[in-house]
């Protein structure tokens, strides 16, 4: 009982180490194109050694028994025909006795058993034999009439005139050997009709089939060594320049454009090197233009910006002047003044993005990373846009956890990219409800904003970061946006080493997802999120559609049990927060009634 536990322990190392080799040979099949050349020659080798080893075997063994059959055959017919002679002109035929005594000699002087060339002689009574006198059987010696087939001597038997032969198995000194068994009648006297059979053991063909079987096998496992030494080799040959090859367009993927492949030769790998070559100059020389013409661009965006700031201020400034004063024109022209300071306002929105976009071209944006409440940048987020929505007919619906959301981000950026989702899903959200949802797990904390408006095409969804790019080129903008909101939101994500994603599809809305770690040096693990809304049958969720309240107005979100700086009350549904790690209850904002 006490040497269980060391046999189990033994027995889980033993499986510790089977599955750590399995491993290791699985991982060196994927991974190394020789080893999966080398192995694969190798058993088609063996396969094809096998086949035709087992055919040669055994067309040796049927040549080696077919040939012992015709020398017992003959052997056994000179031995029947000198027999017969014999009893024809022996003397000892007066008494049972006498003929008992001939045919014991008789059979005793045929007896071989010297060398491998052995015979053992057995003289037995045929089965249709009536004749009243009786003797033997008679056997040489231990090998008798018992190793006789019942079919060898029916067979016998029943053709006096023919000879007969079968092989069969017999034991000889504890040892199970084939032997070739011969058969046919002789004529005694007094005793009528007897079967004299000649047994001859294939020790020596046994022998040399174990030779022979010994030589394949050693010759074949040679063989195989060798093909596959032969093939590690030609393998070597070809596969090896192909790993300089991968060696150095990885490094050429890295940055180093200079890189070469050395070239050896004219053969085939030679020219792979002059083309790989050839390629990575090509590639080298429009990296370089187009790194040149971006830098250019990147120039020409940033100075255009910083050159356009002066005469904007100048106009920024008339501008103002003619809007404060548009009381003292008629109402076109103060019409105008409207409108002139609202392009200005995009118009300067737009530099700042611009200026904001050549930072980032230029790696020169800064994070000032601090610990910060998500949900503060939420709430200032929402504020921000209760104007907005409320003028879209759309109500912002919160939903969040009640404990607090704390990730280390700059917040002036974070505020930045949830400005963005927010007035881009109250632009496309067709009056229906936005819903904005907070969550954390270990290592991430993230924000969905989730619209249920016109949505995105298949593909779509990964172009809305793109710059400048709409959906509808043919539909106005109604929020001012410049076109370059998301693309800056996913460059400030990025910064963050946090995830911004979208989701889309027709009649259904959209979903952006903002992931981001906790910790500035952390990695997100996955999103406490999900990114596609599904039902809980697993189907897409039907668009949220908002209580119609006549004559509303929002009012501003809460905390549970006391209020954050820059918000209003809740109310009681502010206290249904969730846990840590998943959305709280839905906070939906409340309304009053005008007179």
């Amino acid at each position: 009982m006490k040497q269980q536990p060391g046999r189990d322990g033994l027995a889980q190392r033993a499986g510790s180490l089977l599955r750590h080799g399995w491993a290791r040979t699985r991982h060196l099949w994927r991974s190394s194109l020789g080893f999966r050349v080398v192995v694969v020659t190798m058993l088609l080798g063996l396969l094809v050694m096998s086949a035709v080893g087992t055919y040669l075997y055994g067309a040796i063994a049927q040549g080696l028994v077919d040939s012992r059959q015709k020398l017992a055959a003959e052997d056994s017919l000179r031995l029947a025909k000198d027999a017969q002679r014999q009893i024809l002109y022996t003397d000892q035929t007066e008494s049972i006795a006498q003929i008992t005594q001939f045919a014991t000699e008789l059979v005793k002087s045929y007896r071989q058993d010297a060398g491998n060339e052995r015979r053992y002689v057995v003289l037995s009574r045929t089965d249709n034999n009536t004749a009243p006198v009786a003797i033997g059987p008679i056997e040489s010696n231990e090998i008798g009439v018992r190793f006789i087939p019942s079919s060898l001597r029916q067979a016998v038997s029943s053709s006096p005139d023919r000879q007969h032969l079968q092989v069969a198995t017999i034991d000889e000194s504890g040892h199970e050997v084939s032997a070739v068994i011969v058969g046919q009648q002789v004529d005694l006297p007094l005793a009528r009709t007897y079967g004299l059979y000649s047994i001859y053991p294939m020790d020596r063909e046994r022998q040399i089939m174990g030779l022979i079987g010994q030589t394949f096998l050693f010759g074949a496992a040679a063989l195989i060594l060798l093909v596959g030494a032969v093939a590690f080799v030609v393998t070597r040959l070809v596969a090896d320049p192909v790993r300089r090859a991968a060696r150095i367009a990885e490094r050429f993927a890295d940055g180093n454009l200079g890189e070469r492949m050395r070239v050896k030769g004219e053969d085939d790998l030679a020219r792979l090197a002059n083309s790989f070559n050839a390629m990575a100059a090509s590639l080298q020389q429009q990296i370089g233009q187009l790194e040149n013409l971006s830098r250019v661009q990147q120039r020409f965006v940033s100075d255009v910006s910083h050159e356009l700031r002066t005469p904007l201020t100048t106009i920024r400034m008339a501008g103002d002047l003619i809007h404060d004063s548009r009381s003292d024109f008629d109402p076109a022209v103060a019409r105008s003044a409207e409108l002139l300071r609202g392009e200005l306002d995009r118009f300067e929105s737009l530099l700042s993005d611009l200026l904001e976009i050549s930072r980032f071209d230029a790696g020169a944006a800064v994070l000032e990373i601090e610990a910060t409440d998500l949900r503060l940048c939420v709430d200032h987020v929402v504020d921000a846009h209760r104007a907005l929505a409320e003028r879209k007919g759309s109500e912002l619906v919160l939903r969040e956890p009640a404990e607090p959301v704390v990730a280390d981000m700059d917040s002036r950026r974070i505020e930045r990219i949830l400005r963005n989702l927010v007035s881009n899903a109250i632009e496309h959200g067709e009056g229906h409800a936005i819903e904005i949802t907070l969550g954390q797990n270990d290592s991430a904390v993230a924000v969905t904003v989730r619209d249920h408006g016109i949505g995105l095409r298949p593909g779509e969804a990964a172009l809305v970061f793109t710059r400048f790019w709409r959906a509808d080129p043919a539909r106005a903008r109604t929020t001012g946006g410049t076109g370059l909101g998301l693309a800056i939101a996913l460059e400030d994500a990025r910064l963050h080493a946090g995830r911004l994603e979208a989701w889309g599809a027709p009649g259904q809305g959209s979903c952006f997802r903002l992931t981001l770690p906790k910790k500035a040096d952390s990695t997100i693990t996955g999103s406490p999120l999900p990114l596609t809304p599904l039902g809980p049958t697993g189907a897409l969720e039907p668009p949220f559609t908002a209580p119609t309240v006549t004559g509303a107005v929002l009012t501003g979100p809460a905390l549970t049990g006391a209020a954050r700086p820059g918000t209003a009350d809740r109310g009681a549904a502010g206290s249904a927060g969730g846990a840590a790690g998943t959305p709280g209850a839905p906070h939906t904002a409340s309304r009053k009634s005008e007179g």
